[in-house]
């Protein structure tokens, strides 16, 4: 595993992280049992895992409590973790500056810790990432000098956001949804690594489909319900191209990871895991780096193929 600079005072991060999301009770997602996912915890540590992303609405705060529970015991100076806040562990969304300290006291309980690495606020309406006219800022910072979190940043989608929230604020952590189908966060890379702000790439398989076992006959019952059957069809033919151009000797899952590792911005990648066979996959993404000839036809494909479509999350 190869480990990136993150924020004062943690420890360097895995290049690959753990997202999660689906370590929680009913979070859209086939269930885990509390053994099941106590023990893809432990597991990825083994493989070199030291980043965890959570959040208060995984599972209504079983992420969070099933995450502490596998890491207690653990030395709390070896890993990493992120939270937010925004969306709470009632399901509820709430950005008022009012309840930022109820939801992180609410966060360190259930992982069983003091101090949260990064704290982040989960996309946000963009007017809350405006640090010239909220008073979120001023809070976070105050819980930076107590000791309670070490960073601070927010979840987003687009680079206009990224912008907005790295010109008026000074945070240093951004979660940028980033994916060989979904590259426009990129554009925000460069003003990041001016700033000294790090980047965690998420749903760098685009909700499964790069993982290559999709097409057009697909169905989902899960969160993947938003998808329309044109959706589907459309995602189905760029994953057929994109399995043509990295060509048979290389597995599309393991590629899609490592186009997002592949960018000096990007700290750490949180692919979704729902068994430990899908966890040793991923985490075996940094031993198959992309030469640059292949990450620039990837960027080109996205121009050329996917960037007009708009494509839905």
């Amino acid at each position: 595993m190869k480990y990136n600079q993150f924020i004062n005072n943690s420890p360097k991060v895995s290049e690959i992280g753990l997202g999660a999301w689906q370590l929680g009770e009913n979070t859209g997602w086939d269930s885990l049992s509390e053994k099941d996912a106590i023990d893809l915890v432990k597991k990825s540590i083994d493989l070199g895992v030291n980043f965890f992303d959570t959040a208060p609405n995984y599972g209504l705060g079983t992420s969070e409590i099933r995450l502490g529970k596998a890491l207690k015991g653990t030395d709390r100076d070896s890993f990493v973790i992120n939270t937010k806040y925004g969306h709470n562990a009632s399901g509820e969304l709430n950005y008022s500056s009012d309840v930022i300290r109820e939801s992180l006291e609410g966060s360190l309980r259930r992982l069983q810790v003091e101090y949260i690495d990064s704290f982040i606020i989960h996309s946000p309406p963009f007017e809350i990432l405006d640090g010239t006219s909220n008073d979120h800022y001023d809070i976070l910072e105050a819980l930076k000098d107590e000791g309670k979190i070490r960073a601070y940043g927010a979840s987003v989608d687009t680079p206009e956001e990224m912008e907005l929230f790295m010109n008026t604020t000074s945070g240093k952590v951004i979660e940028a949804f980033f994916n060989i189908l979904h590259q426009e966060t990129a554009a925000g890379f460069p003003l990041a690594k001016k700033k000294g702000v790090k980047i965690i790439a998420k749903i760098p398989l685009d909700s499964g489909w790069l993982s290559g076992k999709y097409d057009e006959t697909s169905t989902f019952t899960d969160i993947r319900e938003r998808w329309t059957r044109e959706d589907i069809q459309t995602r189905a033919g760029l994953v057929r191209q994109l399995k043509n151009l990295i060509g048979d000797d290389r597995d599309l899952a393991q590629t899609a990871i490592a186009f997002c590792a592949a960018y000096d911005a990007v700290a750490t990648v949180i692919p979704g895991n729902k068994n430990l066979s899908q966890l040793k996959s991923n985490a075996e993404s940094v031993q198959h780096p992309l030469s640059n000839d292949l990450i620039e036809k990837l960027e080109q494909f996205y121009k050329d193929k996917v960037k007009h479509l708009n494509l839905p999350w």
